[in-house]
């Protein structure tokens, strides 16, 4: 086969063979090197032809700082020979003739599948609840402002029975994004022409009687990695400020089916790293002088100020927890796989999730069921249907914590747990194995280096805002240091790591954690369990919060007398449990009755 593996391997060895002839000098050392090679002899391994720049011994003994190893002298020189035809060939892919430019649609052939863990089963799927009857609902507020911080089941309720339109609905959230993003920074793209057409459209179908269910009409936001066909998606970053995809992601599809109004595409730190894009630092209402944290920073700080019903984040490691923790809303990390990522940047393959954030734990479960569908182009995606959970009371339930964590915690987590005792629950104190869970990272560098490698490598990531040492485009470089060995190990510490938490599932329902402890974040965004983070008490802090590395250049903020700030708690749920966390996290969200206050200035 011209061109393959075998010929180019064949003409490499005779290559090498031909120098070293060169060398000798001699008649029949030439002779023998012309001859054709022997029939069924096979290729030699690293007789390639040598590519590359020279290295040496001294070259890999400066890598073995990188990798923390050490060789001989003979070995590191004995690699350095074969390196330029051994493995500097396999480089081809990005550097060779034959080079290849990968994109979006080319996912690792490797699939994460979470669910096939050791140990760990589903949970039996609750009964669909009836539909909230009418005399439930509140009557619709006089002000703008009191319709708009309204949970989405409210919003919903009030467009079904025609106390307001779609239309009226919208106007009201467009009327608050122009008013308030100036202090936020939270919107890329105002698509107001596109919403008040999808409202109209809502609203005409309605009083047709065709009602398509709790979405209809209601406005949402989307976290501006997600496509949307005619309207620019930009990722956050300056090099793709323009850029606008010409179809819909799958998520953004099932919300058009769903009949929800789409009225801004809000921002995201750049390339889903943090608080900061090319528009500036989206700012938590809560305390206009620190950010929203990130990446989901615009739909953390959109729903916290009452400018849409809802919002679409995504969350790789901490990007739906950490703004809803600091802005003070409910977000849901769905099951890796339950929601396709189709039409969403990729940052890292076997960890991106896309979920909901709201100002209510069981519009967070609404919003799930609508985006839950079945798209073949996502190779990770398992679609199971969710079933909205059915109301109290609550049903013979284990909660597990960790009591390290939890002595290292707030008093607001600590109370949460006391609250679920007194619910009947039954607390369960946890111990995690001692492994070590940041090696789990590995996987997250190399696959975000790669999927930004083409950016990295033409100087495009050096366009964003932030070039400091925990920022991506020094990350991305890093990330072409890793051992591939590493990364292999890594890959089989996770499976170690899943079937641990597996079991761990049999002996309890949910798991309480802090919502930004370092370890839970990791572990259970590697493993793919669900996660919900809900607001549950307020705390002061004196010092300005903050996503990026200390810079004694730019201290922190203080805050004196201190700032009085939301915070959340965090559940972990089974794989494919987010009934269960719904049902035990809307008790909760109940019972401590903190979720209705609003920030001020923005009431």
């Amino acid at each position: 086969m011209a061109g393959s593996r075998r010929e180019f391997l064949t003409k490499g060895s005779m290559g090498i063979l031909a120098a070293a002839v060169a060398v000798a000098g001699t008649d029949e050392a030439a002779a023998q090197v012309s001859q054709t090679p022997t029939p069924g002899q096979p290729p030699v391994p690293n007789s390639a032809q040598p590519v590359g720049p020279a290295v040496s011994g001294a070259t890999f003994a400066e890598a073995e700082k990188l990798q923390q190893i050490s060789f001989s002298p003979a070995q590191l020189e004995e690699a350095a020979a074969a390196w330029p035809v051994g493995v500097a060939p396999m480089m081809e892919r990005r550097v060779g003739p034959r080079k290849v430019v990968l994109g979006d649609a080319d996912a690792p052939a490797t699939i994460w599948r979470p669910q096939l863990a050791a140990g760990e089963h589903h949970p039996e799927p609750v009964r669909e609840p009836t539909p909230v009857p009418v005399k439930m609902l509140p009557k619709l507020p006089v002000a703008d402002d009191d319709i708009a911080f309204a949970p989405v089941w409210q919003l919903s309720g009030w467009i079904r029975t025609k106390q307001i339109t779609s239309e009226r609905l919208t106007r009201i959230y467009l009327a608050r994004l122009k008013r308030f993003d100036p202090q936020l920074k939270c919107v890329i793209t105002l698509c107001e022409e596109h919403a008040l057409e999808q409202a109209r459209a809502a609203d005409a179908e309605i009083a047709a009687g065709h009602y398509r269910g709790p979405l209809h009409g209601i406005p949402w936001g989307a976290k501006d990695l997600l496509d949307t066909k005619g309207i620019r998606t930009t990722w956050g970053a300056e090099f793709l400020r323009d850029r606008v995809p010409a179809e819909d992601a799958a998520v953004t599809r099932m919300l058009n089916y769903a009949g929800a109004v789409l009225v801004a595409k809000l921002s995201l730190g750049a390339l889903a790293l943090n608080d900061i894009w090319f528009g500036g630092q989206t700012k938590n209402p809560w305390n206009l002088d620190e950010g929203a944290s990130g990446s989901s920073a615009g739909p953390g700080a959109a729903v916290a100020a009452g400018l849409v019903g809802f919002a679409i984040g995504s969350e790789t490691q901490g990007s739906i927890i950490s703004p809803s923790m600091r802005c003070g809303v409910t977000g849901l990390r769905p099951t890796f796989g339950r929601v396709p990522r189709t039409g969403a940047m990729t940052l890292s393959w076997s960890c991106d999730k896309l979920g909901p954030m709201a100002r209510s734990v069981d519009d967070t479960l609404t919003v799930l069921r609508a985006i839950t569908t079945t798209d073949n182009r996502d190779f990770g995606n398992v679609p199971l249907p969710v079933e909205l959970p059915h109301a109290r009371p609550l049903p013979l339930t284990r909660v597990g914590y960790v009591e390290k964590w939890m002595a290292e915690a707030t008093d607001v987590d600590r109370h949460a747990l006391e609250v679920l005792k007194k619910l009947g629950v039954q607390t369960v104190p946890v111990t995690l194995p001692d492994l070590p869970y940041d090696s789990l990272n590995v996987i997250l560098l190399a696959e975000a280096g790669a999927a930004f490698e083409a950016e990295t490598l033409d100087g495009r990531v050096e366009q964003l805002k932030m070039q400091t040492p925990d920022a991506w485009p020094n990350t991305f470089r890093q990330a072409r240091f890793l051992s591939a060995v590493d990364l292999v190990q890594a890959d089989r510490l996770r499976r170690r790591v899943a079937v641990e938490m597996g079991n761990l599932f049999m002996k309890f329902d949910v798991l309480l954690v802090p919502s930004l402890r370092d370890e839970p974040m990791v572990i259970f965004n590697f493993t793919g369990h669900p996660s919900l983070t809900l607001r549950a008490g307020f705390v002061e802090v004196t010092e300005e919060r903050s996503d990026w590395m200390p810079d004694p250049a730019h201290p922190l903020k203080k805050f004196s007398p201190p700032r009085r700030v939301p915070h959340g708690i965090t559940l972990v749920g089974p794989l494919f449990g987010e009934e269960v966390l719904g049902q035990i996290g809307a008790e909760l969200e109940h019972e401590l009755d903190v979720a209705a206050e609003r920030p001020k200035g923005f009431q």
